[in-house]
């Protein structure tokens, strides 16, 4: 059990029977009352984001999530696949899969992370970074070096993004996933 005065970011709570995951903390101390957490929080289940403030002297359960690395396998109208090092598999929706949506491809081998409450997939998170392919991009203009030109890229999987002007056409470039930005062209 935790009180509402250790709760901090990154934590995962049950409250109401649902995992929920703790983006934000900040306690607020007063001089007549108890002092106040203010919690921005994320329900794992269902993606609803809430802000809800909390005494100190609170109590809740803290929630150990089971995680597992798995790798992409393929696309079954209207769910993906994933497998785990012992071939067992596990199918999600596009809902279900959030911000992972847009780095997935056929053939893929990037190791992904599995989050499970309750047996239940939750969440598939990808590495920190990947590597994808420009399927196409407009020439670069010549001239403009003021700065940081960026231009769109439309990737392999159809994903659009903004990356630097020299990026051509069948470039492999290096996206960071938690910022979905483009960090630099691959040298491989």
């Amino acid at each position: 059990m935790k009180t509402g005065q250790e709760l901090r970011a990154g934590h995962v709570i049950n409250i109401d029977g649902s995992p929920w995951l703790i983006q934000k903390t900040e306690i607020t101390r007063s001089g007549r009352n108890t002092a106040v957490v203010k919690t921005k929080l994320k329900n794992l289940l269902t993606g609803y984001l809430t802000e809800t403030p909390y005494k100190a002297d609170d109590k809740f359960e803290d929630i150990v999530l089971d995680r597992k690395e798995v790798t992409y396998s393929y696309y079954s109208e209207p769910r993906y696949v994933f497998v785990d090092s012992d071939y067992e598999q596990y199918e999600l929706d596009k809902e279900e899969l959030g911000d992972m949506a847009p780095y997935i491809e056929d053939g893929m081998e990037d190791v992904c992370e599995a989050v499970f409450f309750d047996g239940k997939v939750i969440s598939v998170t990808p590495p920190n970074s990947v590597v994808r392919e420009v399927a196409y991009t407009e020439p670069s203009v010549r001239g403009d070096t003021s700065g940081k030109v960026m231009k769109t890229a439309r990737l392999t999987n159809g994903t659009e993004m903004q990356v630097s002007a020299f990026v051509e056409i069948g470039d492999k470039i290096i996206i960071d996933t938690r910022t979905h930005e483009y960090k630099s062209r691959s040298k491989d």
